[in-house]
């Protein structure tokens, strides 16, 4: 992928942002934050439901924002839109954390920033709420391992690797599957020979949060490889990505499917079968304590902060079996943001 001057000139426009921001208290006297997804997708809503919850819980004012395209340009621009109008408080997920860096340091000279769901770990903010990725990488990874006892060849499915949450999140699946020892900070490149445990890694297809070309990565790959033994999908809307291009293909069911998040799509594939179960995240927690911290640090309170700058949500596997708890759960956590 070509860069361009853009995230140069992206800082120099946000000083001038942030001049104006500086400016404009909010007139009514509360903490307003901005809570920034990396997308549009209902893993989103669930985690806009915990950011909402929060703001009626501690009396502050949140705006929850949802890029569209899912660029680092628009995201940034959201921002700085926000800035102009006096936020106090960000909480973002980058969509590529390398290149937004420069942006999340300047950024951070005028509000408290944290990053959420996905980290920059390069970058000043000042703490990242989210999954341990490498770990629930391992998870989805280990899902495949039990339900292919004799290996086989498996293709994984995501969004973009720009994301450091995918990026840990692939490096996981595959030394689930090979068998290594856990190491977070290896790095397998997509174009890598991968094989070992009995598993082959055939391919690892991005994308860039289209839903077209998500299923057609899946068919595509069908095609090319069709004794493929089981599918990995990184992001929200993979695995039912992987379901509908299987469906098509009439190999539903012979294929193993693992995925992340909680879709509906998802959640009904593991009741119907057809996916042997997903990782979920528990996004509310990310809106609620992106809130929680936020509201901190704008009134002095650094005590909030994590050690070791990370506050660790701790994944759940979903499968079968646990299925109808989840949702249940799943069904509260969404009232709980809709004051319902």
């Amino acid at each position: 992928m070509h860069h361009s001057a853009r995230p140069l000139l992206a800082v120099l426009s946000l000083g001038v942002a942030l001049s104006a921001a500086a400016c404009k208290p909010s007139q009514s006297g509360e903490v307003r934050i901005a809570y920034v997804s990396n997308g549009v997708d209902p893993f989103w809503d669930v985690a806009a439901a915990g950011a909402r919850a929060a703001e009626a819980e501690f009396g502050v004012d949140v705006e929850v924002v949802f890029p569209s395209p899912a660029t680092a340009e628009v995201q940034q621009q959201k921002v700085q839109d926000l800035l102009v109008r006096g936020i106090d408080a960000v909480a973002i997920s980058p969509v590529d954390a390398e290149n937004m860096t420069p942006f999340l340091d300047t950024l951070t000279e005028r509000v408290h920033l944290i990053t959420q769901d996905s980290d920059a770990p390069k970058s000043k903010r000042r703490c990242f709420i989210g999954v341990d990725n490498y770990e629930a990488g391992r998870a989805c990874g280990e899902l495949l391992v039990e339900a292919l006892p004799d290996g086989g060849e498996v293709a994984i499915f995501v969004g973009r690797l720009e994301q450091d949450n995918a990026r840990l999140r692939r490096q996981g699946v595959i030394d689930a599957l090979l068998g290594r020892t856990p190491d977070a900070t290896r790095s397998d490149a997509v174009d890598a020979a991968l094989a070992g445990n009995g598993f082959t890694i055939v391919a690892t297809r991005t994308d860039d949060f289209d839903a077209a070309r998500a299923k057609s990565n899946v068919e595509d790959t069908l095609v090319k490889y069709p004794e493929l033994a089981g599918v990995a999908g990184l992001f929200a809307y993979n695995a039912p990505a992987c379901v509908e291009a299987l469906k098509g293909a009439g190999r539903l069911g012979e294929v193993a499917i693992a995925s992340f998040d909680e879709q509906d799509a998802t959640l009904d594939g593991i009741e119907a079968g057809h996916v042997l179960g997903t990782v979920s995240q528990n996004p509310f927690q990310y809106g609620y304590e992106s809130v929680r911290i936020l509201k901190a640090l704008c009134e002095g309170d650094e005590s909030v902060l994590p050690e070791g700058g990370t506050l660790s949500t701790p994944p759940t596997v979903v499968k079968k079996d646990n299925l109808e708890v989840f949702r249940a759960k799943l069904k509260a956590d969404i009232a709980a943001g809709s004051g319902k």
